[in-house]
């Protein structure tokens, strides 16, 4: 073979080595570009979530949310209640009723909250100072300021302040959290039902009980028919006081003794403030002839209970308490 011909063989293998490389890179420039440009989609869909707008239907109407809220300033006890329940601590949060300013099973979880007035008269300032994204406020308790709240940030409101199922639900669609909401129920469920399987099986034909929960004031006795606590009792599997037929009713206010024979039930549950007044006209009231032929009196089943938990807190924590309080009026194993 001649020098010249060898030489262009060569020519021709370098070419082709140039030729294979060169396709490979582009090949591999392909690959990169691919990625990137998915991962650049990855993150431009991300962000569209992250700013994703929706509406939320409550009490006062329908309000726009952007993304998820972070801020948030809670109104009522139970919206405070199920803030913490859902693992979310807010900027601030209205004054508790009693143990202020927070509730003591609370108080842990909202150190650092700020204070923003009263459940009744929300400081509108001091929110404002807090910059939140979210507020939780009740229908019942601020239709008035509802449009100042607004002006504020983005305001849910539930129609009233006792329904922490409904306040959890309006707060996990309004804060993008309704996963977390669904795992509260879950769990609110199963001991509901384990609830009702040991009564059962403790109390047999005598189940379901009636139940009467009752509130003392310095001058009257009240029945919490529906509201909070009874909600969660009927739940339960409880029945009403035997002499009252309205279950519609929200409370029974009893102004004479001769009433108290609409307090008639199986079990008692009993609260009242910590005054004198308030235990004077209790006394007046137990020691009544009347008092002591109700069948949760004679069967010794009247029990006092914790404010607190059963009538001024309104959330799912508070709520898991109550039923904590009757497992052990029970002596049911929790």
């Amino acid at each position: 073979m001649s020098k010249l011909s060898l030489r262009n063989k060569n020519i021709f293998i370098l070419f082709a080595l140039l030729s294979i490389v060169s396709l490979l890179m582009v090949g591999c420039g392909d690959k990169a570009t691919n990625s990137s440009s998915s991962q650049e989609t990855d993150k431009a869909e991300e962000g569209n979530n992250e700013s994703s707008s929706r509406e939320i239907t409550h009490a006062m109407g329908t309000t726009t949310i952007e993304g998820t809220p972070t801020k948030i300033v809670t109104l009522y006890q139970g919206a405070t209640d199920v803030a913490v329940a859902m693992g979310i601590k807010p900027v601030g949060a209205v004054e508790s009723w009693a143990e202020a300013p927070f509730y003591n099973y609370l108080k842990k979880d909202l150190d650092g909250v700020a204070v923003v007035g009263q459940e009744t008269q929300p400081n509108l300032e001091e929110i404002a100072k807090l910059k939140p994204d979210l507020i939780i406020a009740s229908k019942v308790r601020h239709e008035e300021i509802y449009d100042q709240l607004s002006q504020i940030a983005p305001t849910v409101a539930h129609e009233t302040v006792f329904d922490f199922k409904g306040t959890a639900e309006m707060m996990g669609q309004a804060m993008n959290q309704e996963e977390k909401v669904k795992e509260l129920f879950g769990e609110w469920d199963t001991r509901v039902a384990d609830f009702q399987t040991k009564i059962k099986e403790k109390l047999g034909d005598k189940w379901p009980f009636h139940v009467s929960v009752v509130n003392f004031r310095a001058d009257h006795a009240r029945i919490y028919v529906t509201g909070y606590a009874g909600s969660i009792l009927s739940e339960l599997g409880f029945q009403g006081p035997k002499n009252l037929t309205d279950d519609s009713l929200e409370i029974v206010k009893l102004t004479d003794k001769e009433s108290i024979t609409q307090m008639n039930a199986d079990v008692i549950y009993m609260f009242m403030e910590n005054d004198e007044a308030v235990k004077k006209n209790y006394e007046e009231w137990t020691n009544h002839p009347l008092w002591k032929e109700l069948d949760a009196v004679k069967a010794n089943q009247v029990y006092q209970v914790d404010e607190i938990n059963w009538n001024l807190a309104g959330g799912f924590i508070s709520a898991n308490l109550m039923l904590d309080d009757i497992y052990d009026k029970f002596e049911l194993d929790k």
